[in-house]
Order: structure tokens, then C-alpha cells, then sequence
């Protein structure tokens, strides 16, 4: 039966190749970027004349501007890849003065999610991007409050949402599944061609993997866990994940700054 998917960040690299999986396999496919131009030629790409959405996720407000159209137009969501993140940028901090990467690697996508919860069928999937990079959380980092470098920042906004992912799927035992996925470490995007300098291996590598996450049996009772495809596993995260007080620490400053940012917006 057709699903209805929302892809983020789809106009290249994984998640433009996940999107064009998915459209090949008959489901309806929304997708996101953030320009006009590259939209029109990622829908054209895709082919079935795919919903587009623009929305700038550095921006908390947009985001929940951007679930708010969603709801608009559609009154069930079966799948959500969460799969927009950067890595390198020229202006690191938001007009909001927050670090760039925590904002859309991991504060974006959790009000995307929580905004779109409502029309998230029970036996939906959200899939989230993680990476093998992840690191403890700087709390001050993640507030805005000092500056990281990029792979620093990076890292531990990675485990923020790895963390967000677990706290969400404890607090939803009904549905719908939360997963964070590494989709496969230097695969062959754009950010890993600025962030590294090489050309990377097979993105199918990871598109296939968060086409399984979205879909596959494999992962309808994996709520809560976190895949690592390097190794073609479900993994345990990093360590900090399992640490009650860093977790408590890092879900309320979420908390706090996305409340702060999306009311506006709601």
C-alpha cells in the first residue's frame, strides 16, 4: 500500500536518491529543500510530480511554518526522514545566535516532528540522521553560548538527536517508531566532499538503508535504537546516550529553545 513520506533536505545527495527510490516504488513523496531552483529540479528528477516545500530549517520558526503547510494539506503522514544537516558553512551562527548545526541537525527536525506528530500514523516511522561521529553534548554549545568547530559541532548535535530519538520513542510506546540511523560514514554527498575533500563511496549505500528504515519490518519493533550502518547493525550509541543526567541535561535545553524559537509559529 502506497505510503505518504516526507523527506527533508531531498533536493541532493541521500536524500534526493531516497526520494527518487521511494517515488519509484509508488509512494507519494513531499519533498524539502530550501531553494525555489533546486526543488523544481529535484521534483522534476523524482518524476510523479512530487508536493514541494521550501522552508530555511536554520530557522525554528520556518520549521514549524513548514509542518504547519504539511498539516494543511495532508491529515495523515505515514513516514518522516528527518534527513536535512550540515556540516560546513560560512556563517556558523543563526540570526537567533545559535550554532548553525545543533539548529538544523537537531533542533529543526524536533520541532518538525513534534509539530507533525498529530497526523503521524501509529504505525508510521520517524528516521532520523545520526553518523558515527557523535560526542558528548556542550550544553553552552548547544545554547548558543560558545563557539565549537566544525566536526565538534557536528558530532554532538548528532548525539542530541540520537538522544531526542530515544526520549521521544520512550515517551510514545504506541507508535509511531523512532529510529536514528547512520546512513553509512563518507558516503558520496556534498558535505562530505566540503567537510573532507574526498569523493566518497556509493551514496545507494545510504539510501537503501533509509528506505529499510522507513519501511521494513526490520525495523517496525526498533523503536528507540540506533542502526550503524558501517557496520550493518543495530548498534548501541555513544555512551552519553546512556547517561541519565546528560540526557536530562540536553532534552531540557531542547526543550527549552525550541518552545522559545516555534511559538511564534504555532
Amino acid at each position: 500500500m502506497p505510503k505518504t513520506i516526507l523527506i527533508t533536505g531531498a533536493t541532493d545527495g541521500i536524500g534526493l536518491l531516497t526520494a527518487k527510490t521511494l517515488a519509484a516504488e509508488g509512494h507519494q513523496v513531499l519533498l524539502h529543500g530550501r531553494s525555489a531552483d533546486k526543488l523544481e529540479a529535484a521534483a522534476a528528477e523524482v518524476g510523479g510530480n512530487p508536493e514541494t516545500y521550501r522552508a530555511d530549517l536554520s530557522d525554528l520558526s520556518a520549521a514549524a511554518s513548514f509542518a504547519e503547510e504539511v498539516r494543511a494539506r495532508h491529515d495523515r503522514l505515514d513516514v518522516m526522514i528527518n534527513n536535512a544537516g550540515v556540516l560546513k558553512a560560512p556563517q556558523t551562527r543563526t540570526e537567533a545566535g545559535l550554532d548553525l548545526r545543533f539548529v538544523v541537525n537537531t533542533l529543526a527536525p524536533y520541532v518538525l516532528t513534534q509539530e507533525l506528530l498529530p497526523i503521524l500514523a501509529k504505525d508510521g516511522r520517524v528516521v532520523n540522521l545520526s553518523s558515527a561521529a557523535q560526542a558528548p553534548v556542550d550544553l553552552a554549545a548547544l545554547r548558543g553560548e560558545r563557539s565549537l568547530g566544525d566536526m565538534d559541532a557536528y558530532a554532538q548535535s548528532k548525539l542530541a538527536i540520537t538522544i531526542w530519538t530515544q526520549e521521544l520513542a520512550r515517551a510514545h510506546p504506541e507508535g509511531p517508531v523512532f529510529v536514528a540511523v547512520n546512513p553509512g560514514s563518507l558516503l558520496a554527498s556534498k558535505m562530505v566532499k566540503e567537510g573532507f575533500g574526498v569523493a566518497g563511496n556509493d551514496l545507494s549505500i545510504g539510501a537503501d538503508i533509509l528506505t529499510r528504515a522507513a519501511l521494513s519490518e526490520e525495523f517496525a519493533g526498533a523503536s528507540g535504537r540506533y542502526f550503524d550502518n558501517d557496520s550493518g547493525r543495530f548498534a548501541p550509541p555513544n555512551g552519553a546516550t546512556s547517561d541519565p543526567d546528560h540526557v536530562a541535561e540536553v532534552m531540557a535545553a531542547i526543550r527549552a529553545l525550541t518552545d522559545t524559537a516555534a511559538g511564534t509559529a504555532r
